[in-house]
């Protein structure tokens, strides 16, 4: 096996290794939000309760709150979006180099 394999069969098993051992070792936790996280730590720093000061876009269209599957979806494809903009201009950098390399040889 190559050492790129290798190397990426365990980075890969140190991400697995990430995601199960808190769902193991913390039964019964609750995983919340960085959101949740933030208002709770305004409310205690401010003394009053925390008010959003707009409205989701999604949440006014539907009228309500998008089920949690929905949110989830969105968020996955903006993540996908993301990193396909951050792969595309890292690959562009690596070709760039590939073109200068090839040109300084000539």
């Amino acid at each position: 096996m190559s050492k790129n394999k290798t190397t990426v069969i365990i980075l890969l098993i140190i991400a697995l290794l990430i995601i199960i051992v808190p769902v193991i070792t913390m039964k019964g936790a609750e995983f919340g939000g960085s959101d949740d996280a933030g208002s709770v730590m305004v409310e205690e720093v401010s003394g009053s309760v925390y008010e959003p000061w707009f409205t989701p876009v999604l949440e006014t269209f539907l009228g309500g709150e998008m089920p949690g599957e929905l949110e989830s979806l969105m968020f996955c494809v903006q993540t996908g979006i993301g990193v396909g903009i951050m792969a595309f201009i890292m690959g562009r950098f690596v070709e760039r180099k590939k073109w200068l390399d090839k040109e300084n040889t000539l």
